[in-house]
């Protein structure tokens, strides 16, 4: 039960409600606590994407395949701004998102487990028989590796459950060694110091939406499962997410206003285009205005815009990320 601690955390989003199961919780730092959405108003920027892998930072990446729901403000009487990650919360109606075990080992090592005082160091996640393994270092005095084989499942909240099935830590039971230890699950995780963890009985449960840094990603979590090297999550109804009618990798934006630089778009109607739509498109929102400035845009007849942008991971090979020639 030591190590499926962090494995949960990989995915990207969700929001918890009341549940069945009674879940003991620690209070967290404010500095996890997930951004306070501000009342949107009566008209809100709806946003779509498909075929996306938005960077959180460089080694912590979302693989979206496809989204649709809400881009809302966090701060009452200002817009969601591209310009300031924090500004803004995305709300999710459906999706399908996937992390692969790299970006989330990078995860629980960089933002849930960064407390110096963290008893868990050294974290990395691998799939195993469709099971998810974690091996890293548990801290008590002295140093002891570990290793766990578990399961993930969604939770009535919409969470993310994870249940341990086989534990070693230095060839004892892992019951045996907590027990030698003076230790019990509530004080081996110590929530207090982690963000986005809760424990209920052997069980952890996982609260990306309070883990993982901006931007934020919200919704209500139906499925999750292992597919390859990725932990691939669901989010509403399977295959529901509004889809281009023309294949094309993208960021849609529809209505409420959006800012972004020194300009202001009210009832907004924006699109973000891979120009080049034979791989995914590679967006990071920290670099927006380098992929922006590389690319090109076009107004629509409908007074909308069309930005055509380079992959971000383009923009750092030679004689890649230039412009693209105007149709």
């Amino acid at each position: 039960m030591v190590s499926i601690s962090g494995g949960g955390l990989l995915v990207s989003c969700s929001t918890a409600s009341s549940g069945t199961k009674p879940v003991r919780t620690q209070p967290e730092q404010s500095g996890s606590q997930p951004a306070e959405l501000a009342d949107p108003g009566s008209v809100v920027t709806q946003v779509e994407m498909v075929n996306v892998d938005i960077h959180l930072d460089e080694g912590l990446i979302l693989r979206v395949k496809h989204l649709s729901g809400q881009f809302l403000p966090t701060r009452k009487g200002r817009p969601p701004t591209f310009d300031d990650k924090s500004s803004y919360v995305i709300a999710i109606d459906n999706a399908e998102v996937s992390i692969s075990m790299a970006s989330m080992s990078h995860a629980l090592n960089a933002y849930v487990f960064n407390d110096q005082d963290s008893p868990l160091k050294d974290l990395t996640l691998s799939a195993e028989g469709g099971e998810i393994k974690q091996t890293g270092t548990l801290r008590k005095g002295i140093s002891i590796p570990f290793e766990m084989v578990g399961t993930m499942s969604p939770t009535p909240e919409g969470l993310i459950r994870i249940h341990p099935n086989k534990t070693k830590a230095a060839h004892l039971p892992v019951k045996g060694l907590m027990k030698l230890l003076g230790l019990d699950m509530a004080k081996l995780i110590n929530t207090r110091k982690t963000r986005g963890i809760t424990v209920d009985e052997n069980d952890l449960i996982m609260d990306p939406a309070a883990a993982l840094p901006p931007p934020r990603i919200r919704g209500r979590i139906t499925s999750v499962a292992i597919v390859g090297d990725s932990i691939v999550q669901t989010f509403g109804k399977a295959g529901s997410a509004a889809l281009a009618k023309t294949p094309s990798n993208y960021m849609a934006y529809r209505g409420g206003t959006l800012t972004f630089g020194k300009l202001t778009m009210k009832d907004a109607d924006m699109r973000l285009v891979d120009s080049d739509p034979s791989d995914v498109f590679d967006f990071y929102p920290d670099h927006y205005n380098e992929q922006l400035v590389a690319g090109y845009s076009k107004t629509t007849k409908s007074g909308g815009l069309m930005v055509y942008m380079p992959d971000y991971n383009e923009l750092k090979r030679p004689g890649k990320g230039q412009a693209p020639p105007l149709p």
